[in-house]
């Protein structure tokens, strides 16, 4: 089992920077991946970010490229996303979500891991 923690959601205001943090607990998986997802109100949850957890290869959505950056830290067992120039579009309830089996970094967009954390909210006002 893996146990997912969110943090670091909040109101922002259209242009600003928010840094989210997933800390995974239980069992470890130094060759599975993580990624972010996230849903607004009234629509599908969409893939943001993945990271390989081994080797640290990313994979984004086109929606948020060259904005976010996705990364973590193995010490702390600590996935990161550092969103910059922030869009009202961004809102949304940002889930993080962890494979522990050896994907490839851009399989978990597709078909997500098993496990997720229980979301935080992110706002962007215009």
């Amino acid at each position: 089992q893996v146990q997912l923690v969110e943090s670091g959601g909040g109101l922002v205001q259209a242009g600003g920077s928010l840094r989210l943090s997933c800390a995974a607990s239980g069992r470890t998986f130094s060759s599975g991946a993580m990624g972010w997802f996230r849903q607004a109100p009234g629509k599908e949850r969409e893939f943001v970010a993945a990271i390989k957890w081994g080797g640290g290869s990313t994979y984004y959505a086109d929606s948020v490229k060259g904005r976010f950056t996705i990364s973590r830290d193995n010490a702390k067992n600590t996935m990161y996303l550092q969103m910059n120039s922030l869009k009202p579009e961004d809102t949304a309830v940002y889930y993080c979500n962890a494979d522990t089996r050896a994907v490839a970094v851009t399989t978990i967009r597709f078909r997500p891991g098993d496990y997720w954390g229980q979301g935080t909210q992110v706002t962007v006002s215009s």
